[in-house]
């Protein structure tokens, strides 16, 4: 399916729900103000605002949300305590940006090798048990998490061929300080921190075989392919959760049938968004195995199971962190082993 095809099933589906929420188009009844974390111009922040527009056909028109880029009122790091205190009336964000207010907003926002696909993470959402998780820990702030989006799964650039978690071995690679820097090493990898503006360099110099940086259509528009000839795709370490949160006041305040369409419109556009960077991702893949110049690796069921038993250690090691790093540690490792993704201890 098309992204302009999907793009046309899911308005087609608002209208109907419209429909229902009112017949003829209703006056706005609730405006709200919600920050992003990514930029203007940045292509999730483009699809945020379709977000909004999706809503407000979703409602009839009853709500009306104005997504702001990143910086607008407050920085990245304080949009929970502007939430929290109304200046905002919602947000778009990263969860580990939270995590200075409790490590477990760290742990489940990127618990680094769970996953292989969004729909596992989504799932781990609705019917894992954390929406009830991140709204344990969101509301004594003055939160309500209405549902959960993200970019997808992260490429992995490497010069040298990797088949699965042995090629891992001694493996010189850029990855940021904390849980990545902290799985990667377990691994046996020999990770680094640098910046982004100097994975490019550093891969062509033979400063480091390898990075986690971004997505396959990312790395490709940024010439990393260029340098690093062998990627790994799809992705086996790395998806944010990207949380969609707001004012709980506000929130309760909200008749059900708001409430409802609010949750169901993140989930239709988790699903728009994941599909649509997929898409692009697809594309570059195909233009890249065309030109005959990279080689793209799969890593095995097998593979991803053994990486993702070797992150287990290091989110055991979070979960001491505090009370809620516990419950998210024990709550994202039963779904694991109940979907089969992970062996039991």
């Amino acid at each position: 399916m098309t992204t302009l095809t999907r793009r046309g099933v899911f308005l087609g589906t608002a209208i109907a729900i419209a429909t229902t929420l009112g017949g003829a188009a209703q006056a706005q009844e609730h405006s709200f103000r919600f920050q992003s974390s990514d930029p203007a111009g940045n292509t999730n922040f483009m699809l945020q605002k379709e977000w909004a527009e999706m809503v407000s056909e979703k409602t009839d028109g009853r709500v009306a949300i104005e997504m702001l880029p990143v910086e607008t009122i407050v920085a990245h790091s304080e949009t929970l305590d502007a939430v929290a205190a109304g200046i905002l009336d919602g947000h778009f964000t990263d969860t580990s940006y939270a995590s200075g207010k409790d490590p477990a907003f760290g742990l489940i926002a990127n618990p680094v090798g769970a996953w292989s696909a969004p729909e596992q993470m989504f799932d781990f959402i609705e019917n894992g048990g954390g929406k009830e998780l991140m709204n344990e820990m969101l509301e004594p702030y003055g939160l309500h998490f209405i549902g959960a989006t993200t970019p997808g799964l992260e490429a992995f650039v490497s010069k040298v061929p990797l088949e699965g978690v042995d090629d891992l071995q001694g493996l010189k690679l850029r990855a940021p300080e904390g849980m990545v820097q902290n799985v990667f090493a377990a691994a046996g990898a020999s990770p680094v921190n640098l910046p982004g503006s100097e994975v490019f360099t550093s891969l062509d110099k033979g400063v480091i075989d390898a990075a986690d940086y971004n997505t396959f259509s990312t790395n490709a528009a940024q010439g990393l392919h260029d340098v690093a000839k062998h990627p790994v795709y799809p992705g086996f370490h790395s998806m944010p959760l990207i949380e969609v949160s707001m004012n709980k006041a506000k929130w309760d305040a909200l008749p059900e049938d708001l409430q409802t369409a609010l949750e169901e419109s993140v989930k239709e556009f988790a699903t728009y968004q994941s599909e649509t960077v997929h898409q692009r991702d697809m594309e570059a893949v195909e233009e890249a195995k065309a030109g005959g110049e990279i080689t793209v690796h799969d890593w095995s069921d097998e593979d991803r199971a053994k990486f993702r038993t070797i992150a287990r250690s290091q989110w055991e090691k979070a979960a001491g962190a505090s009370e809620n790093s516990q419950k998210v540690y024990d709550t994202l490792t039963t779904y694991l082993v109940e979907e089969g993704l992970m062996t039991a201890e």
